[in-house]
């Protein structure tokens, strides 16, 4: 199954839930859907299942224009955050409900329901109730459900968010597998890029609506084409400066300066935004060019195996993210470290300046 999107809208009132989306969704393919909350994610995907009709715009499946049809005439699963299970139903019976229903034989039936118990490690609970089940096990078993119904299309609305970590960090490695084998057109909302970039696949970045930018997933990661998807797609929140090209360098407004070679030599002088992440921010000299940033911490956050360490340099606010325990007091004054390889580049109507640009900034 191929589902197109072809310039849907959706908008209640005078908001605009839904702005002018353009999708081409393969069989077989992941699909994410990352954005903030109220982004837009829930509201596409409903106009995806058939749950909602769209306003402006069609939806079109195999071809075939299936904008009006209702979701009982579409091959749809889907999972939300908040789990919908028959309560009166064990484990094993709501798992097979999609499977009854279709009219597949037992053993079949047995089969399916053990394998996606097994892989969503809900074997020890197949005779009990959902009721009787922890959040995380009642939302497994509604995920279960999902997969076993072998829907042409698989709608997944941020359902790993009620997960304890080490469980979501495990599906996050076998979903894509199971997205792959199923022939199926997966779409996942996540409003986390380390999600997006662990499933992999295609991510559209969603703001107010729009969808900003389309592609397989490291592509649109390590080049936005724009900065609101570059701000999307960073977490903690891109690091944002301004800097005057002029006379073949780019001065910071924070000090200091970068030879504007290779991509940034053909951009044309003028203002610009530079944006760079956390990780590509140090307290050490990587690079002999690496312009140094005179700041004060303001806090440190310790994560484990990593620290994220809030710095303020004049008006400016950076987080720098670095390896390891970093303890330094509130108020210490401290040297941050940008490499020029790993920045963007931004014009002041938020384009990318160079495309090549955004190659050197993985």
């Amino acid at each position: 199954m191929a589902l197109v999107l072809d310039r849907v809208g959706k908008t209640v009132g005078t908001q605009i839930h839904v702005a002018d989306v353009s999708l081409s969704l393969e069989r077989g393919s992941l699909n994410v859907l990352l954005g903030a909350t109220l982004a837009g994610k829930t509201s596409l995907m409903r106009l995806m299942a058939g749950l909602d009709a769209p306003t402006q715009g069609r939806v079109i499946v195999d071809r075939k224009d299936v904008t009006g049809w209702p979701v009982q005439r579409r091959s749809v699963a889907m999972v939300y955050q908040q789990f919908i299970n028959y309560p009166s139903f064990s484990v094993y019976e709501n798992i097979a409900s999609p499977l009854r229903v279709a009219g597949l034989p037992r053993s079949e039936i047995e089969s399916h329901v053990q394998e996606a118990a097994r892989l969503l490690k809900l074997e020890p609970y197949l005779d009990r109730k959902p009721l009787s089940l922890s959040g995380g096990q009642q939302q497994r078993t509604a995920i279960a459900r999902a997969l076993v119904k072998r829907a042409d299309l698989v709608l997944l609305d941020e359902p790993l968010a009620n997960l304890d970590y080490k469980l979501r960090e495990e599906l996050r490695e076998e979903l894509p597998r199971v997205f792959a084998a199923s022939g199926a057109v997966f779409v996942y909302a996540t409003t986390e890029p380390s999600e997006a970039l662990l499933l992999g696949g295609n991510t559209a970045t969603l703001f107010e609506g729009r969808v900003t930018q389309f592609g397989p997933t490291p592509q649109v990661y390590r080049r936005p084409q724009d900065l609101i998807t570059a701000r999307v797609f960073s977490d903690p929140p891109l690091n944002m400066l301004g800097a005057r090209v002029a006379g073949g360098a780019v001065a910071l407004d924070t000090g200091g300066e970068i030879r504007a070679t290779g991509a940034f030599a053909q951009v044309p002088d003028g203002r610009y935004t530079v944006g760079f992440r956390a990780h590509h921010l140090g307290l050490e000299r990587v690079s002999d060019d690496a312009v140094p940033i005179p700041a004060i911490v303001a806090v440190v956050e310790i994560t484990g195996s990593e620290s994220f360490i809030h710095l303020e340099a004049g008006r400016h606010r950076f987080v720098a993210l670095v390896p390891g325990v970093k303890r330094l007091d509130p108020g210490a004054s401290v040297t941050a470290y940008l490499d020029p390889r790993h920045l963007f580049l931004f014009d002041e109507a938020g384009r990318l300046a160079s495309a090549d640009a955004a190659h050197q900034a993985a």
